[in-house]
């Protein structure tokens, strides 16, 4: 951290450098570098699950995707109208999952940048945000990680808050707010061109109802 950084937030009360302080908090009765690390640990995991998630799909699409295939080549529309909204739906739920994998991931990547520069506050902000809105996308896709990322979420705040208080850094909640939507924003963007290449176009006959139906999703 830099002298000029320092001497713009100044000092405590007792004339106490900033960095002083920051070192501190993090040798402090509550640690934050092992919080961090179990909150790491916890994010992690969600990832691997949604990875699990994430196969578990591929294979489904396949499967459906073989069955739009069949009643298409047999001229059974009927069915292949019904396996293609299905198969709709499902890239969208798949689409999500990816994107709140890529959030978490950089979400890991900059925690783990905290451990190393102690660079608590700013960083922890925005991460905040972005779990909370991992955690609403995924709440009728995934139940089961929404309650583990809200609960990760509190972890993290916690600790923002505690290292708040003791390095008498003020959280700059706006900026927060943007980082953590330009993190959401770019994590979409890279999940969309993902499911593209990933998953086979349908039949030229079902594209425009596939598109119709992702977009009534």
């Amino acid at each position: 951290m830099s002298e000029k950084f320092a001497r713009k937030w100044g000092e405590g009360k007792d004339g106490t450098p900033l960095t002083t302080r920051i070192k501190e908090a993090i040798r402090s009765p509550r640690p934050l570098r092992p919080r961090l690390d179990y909150a790491i640990k916890r994010i992690q995991t969600q990832i691997e699950r949604l990875d699990k998630a994430t196969n578990h799909f591929s294979e489904r699409d396949k499967s459906i995707f073989a069955k739009v295939v069949e009643a298409y080549s047999k001229h059974d529309m009927a069915r292949a109208n019904v396996f293609a909204n299905e198969l709709a739906a499902m890239r969208k739920m798949e689409k999500t999952i990816i994107h709140s994998r890529l959030a978490l991931e950089q979400i890991v990547l900059r925690l783990s940048t905290v451990s190393e520069l102690g660079d608590v506050v700013s960083t922890l902000a925005p991460a905040v945000g972005v779990m909370r809105g991992v955690r609403n996308g995924m709440a009728a896709v995934f139940p089961e990680a929404e309650r583990e990322l809200g609960s990760i979420g509190n972890l993290l705040n916690g600790i923002m808050m505690d290292a708040g208080h003791s390095t008498g850094v003020n959280i700059d909640f706006q900026t927060a707010s943007e980082d953590a939507q330009t993190i959401l924003n770019e994590a979409a963007t890279v999940a969309e061109h993902k499911v593209q290449e990933k998953f086979p176009e349908l039949p030229a006959g079902m594209l425009a109802f596939d598109e119709a139906a992702q977009t009534e999703t």
